[in-house]
């Protein structure tokens, strides 16, 4: 399963970590990604997703349906 939120998209960035004396070495920058279980009342039954932490605090605010309808997606987008 690839490193990558399944709502917002988020995944890995690289860039570089420069020390004192300004050297460049590559590297990649991971998003904090969660396994969360979340609950869909029109279904009846639960999903896992990999999602990341920022997501997960907008869906506690604003429900999963209204998140999913933001980001211009479906419920089914999310089982897939």
């Amino acid at each position: 399963m690839a490193h990558r939120c399944k709502i917002s998209g988020k995944g890995r960035q690289s860039g570089h970590r420069v020390s004192h004396a300004n050297n460049k070495t590559k590297h990649t920058f991971k998003a904090n990604l969660q396994t969360k279980k979340l609950f869909i009342p029109e279904l009846g039954k639960s999903i896992r997703t990999k999602l990341s932490t920022r997501m997960i605090r907008t869906i506690d605010k604003n429900g999963l349906q209204q998140t999913l309808k933001k980001h211009s997606l479906r419920l089914e987008d999310l089982l897939r």
